[in-house]
């Protein structure tokens, strides 16, 4: 059985080759699966013969997801949807609002990739569950699809930074950035893509060599190996000479700013020295460092406190020399933020003080973060 979102218009046209469907037909049939919510493919549509409906509707499902939660945020309006898919294991999707344009409000999703991971990152919730499976393309684009049938104004971007790390699910991954970009389905711009590693270097190497217009952000947190291989042991497989290795032809064949997301841990990474190997890591090439606070409800890692952040960002200024921006670390209280994906169903509870901006995201360089600057 061919699964509809498994496909983009071009390659659904080709797996029904031998039925030779019309182009426009195809491009309806995903259309109505993707902007329409349509569950299985029509009996009938006009000008189009019922007998080759009636062959495609043997030969193509159109699966979906099962919601399981939805809760909101009353702070900041991050809305957080658990789902299940071919199993019962649960993943979650957040979507993002930026509405501070009148006329032009919008949504970025957060998606997940896979359900736990398995990089065993220090600080993350997702990794405290371990790996449990790849999600399917189909899974990971009917989290799209079916968040935008719940909200009121258009989705306008996709970040991969939800649970998994997309860069051991890659094929999938891509195929669903591909069908996010189908003009007849939910055309959301290439551009307005970003696929998150925290350092897979033959996953970034390969997005580099394939050419996608996708955007690329790598969770470094610490330009020490030492402290790095506490916080993320990736590096123990992926050292940072490799990883920034990789990363320096991506920027090479882009010739685009490489964005770098450093998490805040207060007292392990936020030292004039931890700037300082920055800079010496990251010379000569353009960067763009985005700063998120932790959110840690194990309490084993805390965020700076105001002092200890501005002191921090002092030292970028003068060690690195290159653009910083805070992205703000929104549904923290429901538990929706970054590093908190855990597939957890509840109410709202109260969030943690963000000490270096307290606004809801607005958007900036990258569709889910905003330029600060500390007052």
């Amino acid at each position: 059985m061919i699964l509809l979102k498994d496909h983009n218009a071009q390659t659904l046209h080709e797996a029904l080759a031998d039925l030779q469907p019309p182009e426009r037909l195809v491009r309806q049939l995903h259309a109505l699966a993707m902007k329409h919510s349509a569950r299985e493919i029509p009996a009938e549509l006009p000008n189009f013969s019922k007998r080759l409906l009636a062959q495609i509707r043997e030969r193509v499902s159109i699966p979906a997801l099962t919601r399981v939660d939805k809760v909101v945020s009353p702070r900041d309006g991050f809305a957080k949807y658990i789902f299940t898919g071919a199993d019962e294991r649960r993943f979650e999707a957040v979507r993002i609002p930026l509405l501070h344009r009148p006329g032009d409000e919008k949504y970025i999703v957060c998606v997940s990739s896979q359900v736990g991971c398995a990089l065993e990152c220090a600080f993350c919730a997702t990794g405290r569950m371990g790996f449990q499976r790849n999600l399917a393309t189909w899974e990971i684009v009917d989290q799209v699809v079916q968040i935008q049938q719940d909200s009121e104004y258009p989705v306008r971007g996709v970040v991969f930074m939800g649970m998994g790390e997309p860069m051991l699910n890659y094929d999938r991954v891509i195929r669903a950035a591909r069908i996010f970009s189908e003009p007849c389905g939910l055309a959301i711009s290439a551009k307005a893509i970003t696929i998150s590693t925290v350092g897979v270097v033959p996953g970034i190497r390969r997005l580099t060599r394939e050419g996608h217009s996708y955007r690329l952000i790598v969770s470094l947190t610490s330009a020490n190996s030492e402290t790095r291989q506490k916080l993320l042991p990736i590096e123990k497989q992926f050292p940072l000479p490799e990883l920034m290795e990789a990363v320096r032809e991506y920027q090479a064949a882009t010739r685009r700013r490489v964005t770098l997301a450093w998490t805040l841990l207060s007292g392990i990474n936020t030292r004039r020295e931890d700037a300082r190997e920055l800079a010496e890591l990251t010379r000569g090439m353009p960067i763009l460092l985005d700063l998120i606070d932790v959110n840690d409800p194990t309490g084993l890692y805390h965020r700076p406190d105001t002092a200890e952040a501005h002191a921090f960002w002092d030292a970028l200024r003068e060690e690195l020399a290159m653009p910083v921006q805070k992205r703000y670390s929104g549904g923290q209280d429901i538990h929706g933020a970054c590093g908190m994906l855990a597939a957890i169903p509840g109410e709202a509870g109260p969030a943690p003080e963000t000490i270096l901006g307290s606004a809801p995201c607005l958007g900036g360089d990258l569709s889910l973060a905003e330029n600060a600057d500390l007052p």
